[in-house]
């Protein structure tokens, strides 16, 4: 539980740097209090959204990740922070990302920044 905890609040930091590096990805709220909830809960839809979908995505795409010497991966994590956008604002969620490119260097961005918050802080 308390490993979860953690990597939602890594996820969580970096969906806010992302958001906060580009202008195509908006965390729009009206105060702190609210960005943190938001981007909170943004994280929850996230870890869901690569717990349950990405490892579905990634078997069935398996010959073209092979094929690709697995760059089609970075492809995949674009999609995956897609699907977040518009899960969040299925549920009435202030994120939005604004196309595929964006998505693509977002998903950069959060994945080295949970990476690294990942080695500093781990599962302890």
């Amino acid at each position: 539980m308390i490993g979860f905890l953690v990597k939602t609040l890594i996820n969580a930091v970096a969906i806010w740097v992302a958001a906060w590096l580009l202008s195509g990805i908006r965390l729009s709220s009206d105060g702190t209090a609210d960005t943190v909830i938001t981007v909170i809960l943004v994280a929850l839809i996230f870890g869901v959204v690569n717990a349950v979908i990405k490892p579905l995505v990634r078997l069935l795409s398996l010959p073209l990740l092979l094929l690709s010497l697995g760059l089609l991966a970075f492809v995949i994590n674009a999609l995956m922070l897609m699907l977040t956008s518009w899960l969040s604002d299925q549920v009435g969620l202030a994120f939005h990302v604004d196309g595929f490119w964006t998505a693509l260097l977002g998903s950069l961005i959060i994945s080295a920044i949970a990476w690294v918050l990942d080695l500093v802080v781990g599962d302890r």
